[in-house]
Order: structure tokens, then sequence, then C-alpha cells
């Protein structure tokens, strides 16, 4: 693969040697329990909303967002993170949620993790404004725990009408909550990198890499994901 001057200074910057269905989990419950409608009455509501924003573009499906209150995260945000980027980018990142960082400014992805990601977008010739990046919340869990499956749930319509509207050549998932989410998988990242996979039903494909932040921790997995981002440049060179 061939790198221009700007790409191994970011690699080099990366730390990296350089070589020529929807099923609802049921709460447990006593056999003796009584029946009551507040559950469909949530899945008719979440099935509406989920027709809904299947209809919106751009500035109504982030009218929607900022105005969401479908899961309990909506009570202790600062604000909603959209998303940023290019709006008919080729490349699309996916992360888990927010931060506490992420959160106060409504942007994913800044501070030290953002500027790793940075690098490893221009790594792959790109600059962050011309791909998107997203996470499969748009709201930050409290103490910065990982999602709930109610909370992705209720996320996911917000996802799902983004992947539609950019339509792009790749998916990246960053982490293993992202890459489980969208995948509807549980096998761990490890296991997840490195192979190529389609966004449901669509030709969109999908590779799964480490988070920038856990790239922070262990920066001997650089090298992974280096391998992991040439595969996804692969891919969209050949589509």
């Amino acid at each position: 693969m061939n790198l221009d001057e700007r790409q191994r200074a970011y690699l080099g910057a990366l730390g990296i040697d350089i070589w020529v269905s929807r099923a609802a989990v049921p709460m447990a419950a006593s056999a003796s329990a009584p029946v009551t409608t507040a559950e469909p009455l949530v899945e008719a509501h979440a099935d509406a909303v989920e027709t809904g924003v299947s209809q919106m573009d751009w500035p109504q499906l982030r009218q929607a967002v900022a105005a969401c209150t479908l899961c309990d995260l909506y009570k202790t945000r600062t604000q909603t993170v959209f998303g940023v980027g290019k709006q008919n980018a080729d490349w699309l990142f996916i992360g888990e949620a927010p931060g506490a960082d992420e959160d106060r400014q409504g942007e994913p992805f800044v501070g030290r993790a953002g500027q790793l990601l940075n690098n490893m977008i221009i790594a792959v010739g790109l600059r962050r404004e011309q791909v998107f990046i997203a996470n499969i919340l748009k709201c930050r869990p409290p103490n910065n725990r990982d999602p709930q499956v109610k909370e992705a749930r209720s996320c996911g319509p917000y996802l799902r009408r983004q992947i539609e509207l950019l339509k792009p050549r790749i998916i990246v998932t960053l982490g293993r909550i992202a890459a489980q989410n969208l995948l509807q998988t549980e096998t761990p990242i490890g296991k997840l990198r490195g192979r190529e996979y389609e966004y449901e039903d669509t030709a969109i494909p999908v590779v799964a890499t480490y988070h920038p932040a856990y790239l922070l921790r262990s920066p001997g997995q650089k090298r992974k994901a280096w391998e992991d981002l040439q595969l996804a440049m692969r891919l969209v060179k050949n589509k």
C-alpha cells in the first residue's frame, strides 16, 4: 500500500513502524406477577418513534435527537451529541457513547482519544471533516458506564437513519460496545477485528477495531488497529 509523506508522519505519531431482530430483554419477575399494559405501550411508542425517524432529513433528525426523552439519560445530560462531519461521507466511524468532555462540548471524540482518532483518520488519507463520526448513544451515561440495552435500543433508530442518509462506503466501529451493538453479537472485540462484516441488510461493509481510549492505555495494540484500517481502505477501494 502506497503512503504519502503526511500519512507516514501520522503513522509515526501513532507509534506504528512502517513496513514497505430487535428482541426485548425480559425483566426478571415472579410467575405470579400481575400482567400490565406498560411494556406494550412502551414498545408501541418506540415503534411509532422509529417509523417517524425513518422519514426524517438531517435537520429534522438533529432536532429529534436534541429533544429526545426515550430513556432516562436525558435527565442527566448537558446536551445530546448528534455526531459531526460530512453528511455524504464515505467513511463512518462509530464509538460507544459521549464522555464528560463530549457531553460539555456536544461533539464526539474530543480530548486525547479524539486526537488519536484524528491521527487514525489522517493515516487513511482523510481529515476529520471529510468523515462522519457518531456514537451508539447520543447522551452520556452517568460516570461513563457502559450503555444499557434499553438505552442502545432507544438510540438505534437515530443511528440507523444517520446511516441511511449518509450511505457510507465503509463503517468502522471503535471498541467492543460499538461493534457488539452494531453487529448484534456478544463476540469479544479481539475476535471481531480483522474481518469484514456487513451492516444489517445493506451491502455496507463494517470493520471493527479498538477504541482510541483503549489504544492510549495499550499502545502495543496500535499495530492491530492499523491493520484494521488497512482492511477498511481495501474494502473502500474495491467497492
